[in-house]
């Protein structure tokens, strides 16, 4: 029978492919052999559950082989999957099709196959959804890439015959002297064609050598000293020796104030897993990260992990891939995706800066990176530090309540201070109009840049203006397929939409009352506070950054330099400044709209506005210069600005999580979104209402809604949303499937669940 694990709860979100049976020749009369073994094999598509092939003789398989079998009238790699726990076998076997090629990779481990379904019944998706994550690399199956050919000098003699030019005597010169080189690199070498190469080589001069394509990685040096450690660094640093020795799961929460230096202690628990031979995952939330994580690492350790995030190349991938599933990869650093590589033998996970919220996936399988990183560390049997300065509320009442370890790094390391946070009340201390940089902390930019010093300006908020109406008429300009703003971005002179990338040009008149000259940018974007600060300060270096203007690792690399090396004096930037940078002679931060993630009705707004401030506050005074923090707000007494003034991080999450309980909500309860969609809005409607009047009626339970999404129409479609939330131990998985079979859905209806939501958008 083919396993339908969750063929109900996703009704209707994916739409169901043909099942892969099929006509076989009748069945073989008594006396006949038996009929070859079945076995499941788990396609990386949307099904509902794997599908039951036949093994020929002369292709065995185990469970974990990847597979290339025949689906419909197409043919589709997957992964012979585990049989289901009651074995039953409802499809005659002879009209079952057969299994075609076993690939010769490494097999999908034990431990990944149960990673792929536990996801999949966490988040209501199809497994073979969460597996396509585990073979995003379509490449690893095709055949290996022929060898490069290269060459090198043949010997001294010169054939009879053969006129050495000066070209050739430079070819063969280079050819003796270092190592083969293809025909192409050798000729650029040479300053030649490569047909002077190709003479050469038929006139036996030069020899053809094979290179090879899939080199091995360098290893890191886990046995390399590290830099001396403070004494809390010390003893946080033997505590993960030790978790890491004992390969038993553990989680550990890795608490320290910006600049204490975590990474150096969880370097060492790196260490200790490169000397036992298993390999380690790295977890970081932002690509711009990356490249200065790298240069610590490598300095560290002697070489370069491998890497895994969006940026790579598609050879890139492929060889990273493939190292991860031998084993020879022994240091992974990636982006949330890097969780479901095939790890033959994880023996740690570090997830950084756990509490952003860029760990969480909202399209496809909607998951958090975090905790399934934690749920992958338990199948595994493996430790897992989760490292911040500000910690999620969900970790720190599991540090709390005795689930996680908690160690703590109190001081910065080196001996720096922490910085000085004060507010500037906007109501007193106000910018000129059109202007957004109040006079303190103009004059502290002054002072700061007189003193030779370097200062961060942040607001996140990209491009030049978050909206842009007509004077004339009020009429605002939006994006045709999101209930969004455009924001302008002038300096590439568009207007573009954030959440689904239609971009156009600023328009001359407005398209509603035909008025010329009369379109206004209204607000302040990172760009728009660049202009101010030329205005104010034309002789200072200032720079933007942003992901817009950041635009890979290379670009953000280069970004670190100049700051690093003093040639910037202001950088003004978003939420990619917050955090993993050091920057020795910046002394200054100035927030230039502290209020701006305080407002909307989420759920964790105060949380992520307090990490967020606490985090950019925390790039100044890294070194022996003490550091200053100026915070722009027209709310001073807000909780969140008080408990950063007072520099009371604890105080704050004891009160917010209070808050939490009181209300029942997470992490004291549990949370789960149904989000209905389509491209007619009476369909979504009609829908939604269905929906609400199945919804489960029990203790414990409360549903709300329907309601328009705050982003009531994206990319096109209209979206309502239903929230339900529950108390912790109420099964969420089971009602909601038992929910959404109630209500059959039509048309190009869909439904995304999204357990745990962190985003109510």
């Amino acid at each position: 029978m083919v396993g339908a694990a969750y063929p109900i709860a996703m009704a209707g979100v994916y739409k169901m492919a043909d099942r892969a049976a099929s006509s076989h020749p009748p069945a073989a009369e008594s006396g006949a052999p038996p009929p070859p073994p079945r076995v499941q094999v788990l396609l990386p598509l949307p099904l509902a559950g794997a599908y039951d092939y036949r093994v020929p003789a002369e292709i065995p398989v185990q469970p974990g082989d990847f597979v290339l079998v025949p689906l419909g009238r197409r043919h589709e790699i997957g992964v012979v999957w585990d049989p289901p726990p009651d074995g039953s076998e409802a499809i005659d076997a002879a009209r079952l099709k057969d299994i075609e090629h076993r690939f010769d990779v490494a097999t999908l481990a034990d431990v990944a196959r149960r990673f792929v379904d536990w996801v999949a019944s966490y988040t209501l998706s199809p497994p073979g959804a969460v597996l396509r994550m585990a073979m995003s690399v379509s490449a690893v199956f095709e055949a290996p890439p022929r060898p490069v050919v290269a060459y090198r000098r043949a010997g001294e003699s010169v054939p009879e015959g053969v006129k050495l030019t000066p070209q050739r005597r430079r070819v063969l010169k280079l050819a003796a002297s270092g190592p083969p080189l293809p025909a192409t690199d050798l000729a650029r070498e040479a300053g030649v064609g490569t047909g002077v190469v190709r003479a050469l080589a038929e006139a036996g001069m030069l020899v053809p050598v094979a290179l090879q394509t899939d080199v091995l990685p360098i290893q890191p040096d886990g046995a390399k000293p590290g830099p001396a450690l403070s004494a809390d660094q010390e003893a946080a640093a033997d505590e993960l020796r030790a978790r890491v020795a004992a390969r038993a799961y553990s989680a550990i929460l890795l608490d320290g104030v910006t600049g204490s230096g975590k990474t150096e202690v969880y370097f060492e628990a790196i260490a200790a897993a490169l000397r036992q031979g298993c390999q380690a995952l790295v977890l970081l939330p932002e690509i711009a990260l990356t490249v200065a994580w790298l240069d610590r690492f490598a300095a560290r350790f002697g070489a370069m992990p491998a890497e895994w995030h969006s940026e790579l190349s598609s050879k890139r991938r492929r060889q990273t891939w493939r190292d991860v599933a031998a084993g020879s990869a022994k240091v992974v650093v990636g982006a949330r995706s890097a969780l479901f590589l095939p790890y033959p033998d994880l023996g740690l996970i570090v997830v950084d800066e756990e509490h952003d919220a860029a760990f969480k996936q909202e399209d496809g399988v909607i998951y958090h990176a975090r905790d399934m990183a934690v749920v992958r560390a338990h199948l595994g049997q493996v430790p897992i530090v989760l490292s911040s300065a500000t910690p999620s509320l969900e970790s720190v009442v599991n540090a709390d309540s005795g689930r996680y370890r908690r160690l703590h790094l109190p001081a910065r390391h080196g001996g720096a201070s922490l910085p000085e946070i004060a507010a500037i009340d906007l109501r007193r201390d106000r910018p000129p109009r059109q202007r957004w940089l109040s006079p303190t902390l103009r004059q502290a930019l002054s002072d700061t840049l007189a003193q030779g010093e370097q200062a961060m300006l942040f607001l996140n908020r990209r491009g030049y203006a978050p909206l842009t109406l007509c004077r004339a008429c009020g009429h605002r300009l939006q994006c045709p397929s999101c209930s969004a703003w455009l924001v302008e971005h002038r300096l590439v002179g568009r207007l573009q939409c954030h959440h689904c990338g239609y971009a156009t040009r600023l328009p001359e008149k407005c398209p509603a009352c035909g008025a010329e000259g009369e379109m206004a940018a209204c607000g302040p974007g990172v760009e728009r506070l660049s202009e101010e600060v030329a205005e104010l300060f034309p002789q200072a270096r200032a720079s933007v950054m942003a992901s817009d203007t950041i635009t890979g690792p290379r670009a953000a690399a280069e970004f670190v330099r100049a700051v690093e090396a003093h040639e910037l004096d202001i950088v003004i930037g978003t939420q990619i400044v917050a955090k993993g940078h050091h920057f020795p002679m910046l002394t200054l931060v100035g927030v230039v709209d502290g209020d701006l993630g305080l407002a909307g009705g989420d759920l964790r707004a105060a949380e992520r506005s307090f990490q967020l401030l606490y985090q950019v506050a925390g790039r100044a005074g890294r070194a022996d210069r003490p550091g200053r923090v100026l915070i722009q707000t027209a709310d001073p007494d807000h909780a969140v600005m008080r408990a950063l003034i007072a520099g009371d991080r604890d105080g704050f999450l004891a009160a917010e999580a209070e808050q939490r309980r009181r209300a029942g909500m997470p992490p004291f309860g549990r949370l789960a979104a149904l989000i209905v969609s389509s491209a007619d809005a009476s369909h979504a409607d009609a829908t939604a209402r269905a929906l609400a009047r199945t919804a489960p009626r029990m203790e414990g339970v409360e549903v709300l809604g329907p309601a328009p999404a705050p982003l009531s129409l994206l990319r096109g479609r209209h979206r309502r949303r239903l929230l339900m939330k529950a108390r912790r131990g109420i099964d969420v998985q089971g009602l909601l499937r038992d929910w959404l079979a109630r209500v059959p859905l039509a048309g190009d209806i869909r439904v995304q669940v999204d357990v745990d939501p962190y985003s109510f958008m």
